[in-house]
């Protein structure tokens, strides 16, 4: 949930709904009827994951956002996608009333998405590659199917699957854990840390060795402690 102003209106509403469904509740404090629905339509948007935003608007505070919805009584809640109203309802429904409005927002899924669904929860690799047969830049299905064919010993396979998206911080780290098993190190057995420790004085003038602290850095992760001071060191080797 977001509270959205005169200010902010284009680029949280209209522009975000390019991205994803945003539903827009006009309300007021003295409003009775405002302050049933609120909770209700928090917790209904809310239970989308995502996959709906939910954006709130005090219409005494914002009389810029009223006017251009042409309020004439709250709540007003309002549905937009791609910049445009597709649906709305005035006053306080039910919390039925209000999942059902919702729900017609939430983006369905495809057959692709169905069968990485599938494969995702037998562990099996043929849903993944209809899916990708079907859709083949799904990203889901390439990095489902991926982390089948790295656990499978199939890591060069892996590397070119990922290889075919979009970098995201999920296909960083399941190149990073590809390159490494391809090389048959193994993390779990040597210890992270030490395997660092043993590769810091390498980075500078060996090319692989450094690929290689740098896909070990990834499977640690941005929040291990260790992460930060690692990276000073070798940015210490490199300059």
């Amino acid at each position: 949930m977001i509270d959205v102003t005169d200010a902010t209106f284009e680029e949280e509403v209209l522009r975000r709904s390019s991205e994803v469904p945003v539903v827009v509740d006009l309300w007021a404090p003295w409003c009775g009827p405002c302050t049933t629905l609120g909770p209700i339509i928090e917790h209904v948007v809310d239970a989308t994951d995502g996959e709906v935003v939910l954006a709130k608007v005090n219409v005494d505070e914002n009389p810029a956002i009223s006017a251009s919805f042409q309020v004439q009584s709250i709540p007003a809640v309002f549905a937009l996608r791609d910049g445009k109203v597709v649906d709305g309802f005035i006053g306080a429904l039910p919390e039925t009333g209000v999942a059902e409005f919702v729900a017609k927002l939430v983006p369905q899924p495809s057959e692709a998405d169905l069968l990485v669904a599938e494969g995702r929860r037998d562990g099996t690799e043929e849903p993944m590659r209809k899916a990708l047969e079907l859709q083949p830049d799904h990203e889901g299905a390439i990095t489902g199917l991926a982390e089948l064919l790295i656990a499978g010993g199939d890591s060069d396979g892996a590397i070119a699957l990922l290889r075919r998206i979009p970098e995201t911080p999920d296909t960083r780290l399941l190149l990073a854990e590809a390159r490494l098993a391809s090389q048959d190190v193994d993390v779990e057995a040597a210890g992270v840390g030490e395997l660092l420790d043993g590769l810091l004085d390498r980075v500078r003038d060996d090319e692989a060795a450094r690929q290689e602290f740098l896909d070990l850095l990834e499977t640690l992760g941005p929040d291990d402690p260790r992460t930060a001071g690692y990276r000073k060191a070798l940015a210490g080797r490199l300059f």
